[in-house]
């Protein structure tokens, strides 16, 4: 089993900027990726960014938040992070994070972040 909790939101103010964390602890050893997702009241869970490690490649959901987020991990520690810049309203949501192997997802409980004024 593995374990995510996730850190780092709260209320910003539009433009502002947030670092999500996510500490991963339990049996890590083969998670090789981590993703986040958003999720907005009575939605799906929605993909945002991630870091796939069998590809060593950083994905993002689209275009509208490229140079805006950033996915990044430190394996070593059992890490990730989401770094989100120049904060509007419309990224209020829940994130969460998600870690992975071949075979196994798991799921943190999120962070709620608020971009308000």
């Amino acid at each position: 089993q593995v374990q995510l909790v996730e850190s780092g939101g709260g209320l910003v103010r539009p433009g502002g900027t947030l670092r999500l964390s996510c500490v991963a602890s339990g049996s890590i050893w083969d998670m090789d990726s981590m993703y986040w997702y958003r999720q907005p009241p009575g939605q799906q869970r929605a993909f945002v960014a991630g870091v796939n490690g069998r590809t060593r490649s950083n994905q993002l959901s689209h275009d509208s938040v490229k140079g805006r987020v950033t996915a990044s991990r430190d394996p070593a520690k059992g890490r990730g992070y989401l770094l989100m810049t120049d904060l509007t309203p419309a990224d209020t949501d829940v994130y969460f994070c998600n870690a992975q192997s071949n075979t196994d997802s798991f799921w943190g409980q999120g962070t709620q972040v608020t971009v308000s004024s």
